[in-house]
């Protein structure tokens, strides 16, 4: 199987720039448009939050459009600290799901299982995970115990080592981390959030942020609660699966650089025959 994970769009109205600079628009066109060219085609999209940048009616009615254009693959989204769950589930009906009035979810169409995980708190920054989504994770985990996992979720439950995005991660971390533990068929745990690639273990499955399509935040370990973002090449993951190796994760550029060139043999090494 191979999944697409794109995260943190920030997509604004048209003609509007998020915090005045990125033309997410135009970036996150870019990666759709970049998703639709791989070959071979991926079996679904999933995006981790972090739709739009204000939760605004004409955001949504942008993103979808976009999605409508570009992708003929199943897209499964959860919201973000930027987005407005109702405004979510009131314009992008056909790519989630709401389940006890949360944005969550399972997906069972495809060899491993995606559970889709609602982690918003309305108006802060933070993510947080009530009794009632608590619930709902083991209940559907519980479910499934033999089919490998994969919970999909905005905010990192860890700490990253960038002070200003850890003091906005998920509040309630040790709740949610005990009841991955408890159920080991969960392999991974995939977020957004963090605007930059960091990978950690968490109970038995690998935990992974991926890249914004956007912007990133600037990489600056440690106490500092100052935080700023930097034009880096915006990028997204591709998660592989197979029964034998179990997930293996690329992190893909949006951009086009030059190439690819075939690796010729060099005369003063002639035995070196690829890099």
């Amino acid at each position: 199987m191979r999944l697409v994970q794109l995260t943190d769009l920030h997509v604004r109205p048209r003609g509007m720039a998020a915090y005045r600079v990125a033309d997410t628009n135009m970036l996150t066109e870019r990666a759709l448009r970049s998703v639709a060219s791989l070959r071979p085609a991926p079996d679904a999209v999933v995006i981790s939050g972090d739709l739009t940048d204000c939760g605004l009616a004409a955001e949504y009615q942008l993103l979808g459009e976009l999605l409508k254009r570009y992708l003929t693959i199943p897209v499964y989204v959860i919201p973000g600290n930027h987005d407005r769950r109702e405004m979510l589930a009131e314009h992008l009906p056909a790519y989630c799901r709401l389940t006890d009035g949360y944005i969550q979810y399972a997906v069972e169409d495809y060899p491993i299982r995606l559970v889709m995980l609602d982690s918003v708190v309305p108006g802060a920054g933070h993510g947080e995970l009530c009794p009632t989504r608590l619930d709902f994770l083991e209940r559907t985990l519980a479910a499934q115990p033999d089919k490998p996992t994969m919970v999909v979720l905005h905010h990192p439950p860890f700490i990253c080592g960038i002070g200003h995005m850890d003091a906005i991660n998920l509040r309630n971390s040790t709740d949610f981390t005990a009841i991955i533990a408890r159920h080991p068929q969960v392999q991974r745990v995939i977020r957004g959030h963090h605007h930059r690639p960091v990978f950690c273990a968490l109970g038995n499955a690998i935990a992974s942020i991926a890249p914004s399509v956007a912007h990133q935040v600037e990489l600056e370990l440690g106490e500092s609660l100052g935080g700023n973002f930097v034009m880096e090449p915006p990028a997204f993951q591709i998660h592989l699966w197979d029964s034998a190796t179990g997930f293996v994760t690329h992190t893909a550029l949006v951009e086009t650089y030059p190439g690819p060139y075939p690796f010729l043999l060099d005369p003063d090494y002639p035995g070196h025959t690829h890099a």
